[in-house]
């Protein structure tokens, strides 16, 4: 580790993989709910558990994001993070924040209260008191990173980095806004939820993988750097007008169906680039770094990005198909495919190569992260093909054959008893990821000529 200040991240990591953990859960609760309705229905309501399953994703991806940023911009700029006091000031803002929105929604406090009660828009149900925390946070994150980065050296990662981070914080300004017109409440909407995941958030993925590519490949920066700069003109030049893929049928002019085909099909490039991207870097490189996890991690993000948000999001994108399509469980085979890709992959890697250099140690348990990685990474996939079949059987017997809603899903019940099985092989390979990063191995911890991890055997 060459920069004090970048032990922040290991901070923002533990809270980040606690609520990883906590969000697989949520997930499994919401899978068995589904084929056994009644679990848990006085309790915790079917509605608390799945916003608590998404609302624990996005902040535990934005906390990984933050400590990537912590740990990446002072080796970046070449200068300690400017107030490490700010970051920790910062972390505890959000912490507090998530709690309160735990409580709020399990106890469905403070019901229609404009402040202090929770909201009904998807995934920004927070009360306002936590977007206004959250606005707070961002702010402080934005001063800390920027003004490190104003005072050191410039580079590309850095540059895109901030980009997206400034990009995502001014973004979600628009989650205060809700009018009272539908069609526009969700036009504003996806102003937040599209162009964040389809938008500015690529542009962090593509900068952390890019930062991780140098690390671990050995390539020259100047190669990197070109690449990373290609990926993010064809992201932003698909993502933002692709937006108009959601608009499709809320009330806005037909001319967003033309729009909304065409750019968002260009979407799949960006993503295309970024795989290719990763496994030329791994050629080029030809380099035997130690932690074969992180590089696993990195390439395994690239790829499932590539198949889960640009193929599965080509599936059901043109508005003809997405007619029919819209709203169905492929709906959710894409959502899940493209986020544990392109999001949770990109944190685990990062995260993967960074707790090694935070502790001090060289990489321990590397078998027991790989295995993690295919146990989530093949429960995930195939509970991608579950959805994206039982999405079918549900076009076809609901939007054409004009079967009911609740018929349709008895139908579908074989297909749901499949997800709950796969997400239980996701929740085991999150299991086994904990105890691989934070569990050392026997000659690490046992006293002898090996305690301080010098000579290890390769795993």
């Amino acid at each position: 580790m060459k920069y004090e200040s970048q032990k922040i991240a290991y901070a923002y990591f533990i809270a980040a993989l606690g609520l990883f953990a906590i969000q697989v859960l949520g997930g499994l609760l919401a899978g068995w709910i589904y084929v056994m309705p009644n679990t848990l229905s006085e309790v915790i309501p079917f509605n608390i558990v799945r916003m608590l399953h998404t609302n624990s994703l996005i902040v535990w991806l934005l906390l990984g994001f933050f400590g990537a940023a912590y740990f990446l911009i002072p080796e970046e700029s070449e200068r300690e993070i400017h107030s490490p006091m700010l970051a920790y000031l910062q972390l505890a803002i959000l912490v507090i924040g998530t709690l309160g929105v735990v409580v709020t929604y399990l106890f469905n406090l403070f019901e229609g209260n404009w402040l202090l009660g929770k909201e009904g828009r998807e995934f920004l149900e927070q009360p306002k008191w936590v977007k206004a925390g959250i606005v707070v946070a961002a702010l402080i994150f934005l001063y800390n990173v920027s003004m490190t980065y104003l005072k050191g050296r410039k580079t590309a990662i850095s540059n895109i980095l901030l980009l997206g981070l400034w990009g995502l914080a001014l973004l979600f300004l628009f989650s205060f806004y809700n009018p009272e017109n539908l069609a526009l409440d969700k036009q504003y909407w996806w102003y937040v939820v599209h162009l964040w995941v389809e938008g500015v958030w690529e542009l962090i993925m593509a900068s952390i993988l890019a930062y991780l590519m140098l690390k671990l490949t050995g390539v020259d920066r100047e190669v990197v750097e070109k690449w990373l700069y290609v990926i993010v003109a064809t992201a932003l030049f698909s993502g933002i007008l692709g937006t108009g893929h959601h608009y499709y049928w809320i009330g806005t002019p037909g001319y967003w169906q033309w729009i909304g085909s065409i750019f968002s099909s260009l979407e799949v490039i960006p993503f295309f680039a970024m795989m290719a991207f990763a496994f030329v870097m791994v050629w080029k490189g030809k380099r035997d770094h130690p932690n074969k996890a992180a590089l696993l991690w990195s390439l395994g993000c690239a790829t499932l990005a590539f198949f889960g948000a640009g193929v599965w999001g080509f599936l059901h994108t043109l508005h003809g198909v997405n007619f029919y399509t819209h709203g169905t469980q492929i709906t959710a085979a894409h959502g899940h495919l493209a986020f544990f890709g392109a999001y949770v992959s990109l944190n685990l890697a990062i995260i993967s190569y960074a707790m090694p250099i935070l502790k001090n140690r060289d990489p321990y348990n590397q078998v027991m992260n790989m295995a993690s990685f295919w146990l989530m990474a093949g429960g995930m996939t195939f509970m991608t093909f579950v959805l994206t079949f039982a999405g079918t059987v549900q076009t076809h017997l609901q939007r054409v054959m004009g079967m009911d809603f609740m018929g349709v899903q008895e139908q579908l019940s074989i297909f749901y008893w499949m997800r709950f099985g796969s997400g239980v092989v996701v929740f085991l390979g999150v299991l086994l990821y904990l105890y691989a990063i934070f569990v050392p191995r026997r000659e690490l911890i046992e006293p002898g000529p090996q305690a301080d991890g010098a000579d290890m055997p390769a795993e």
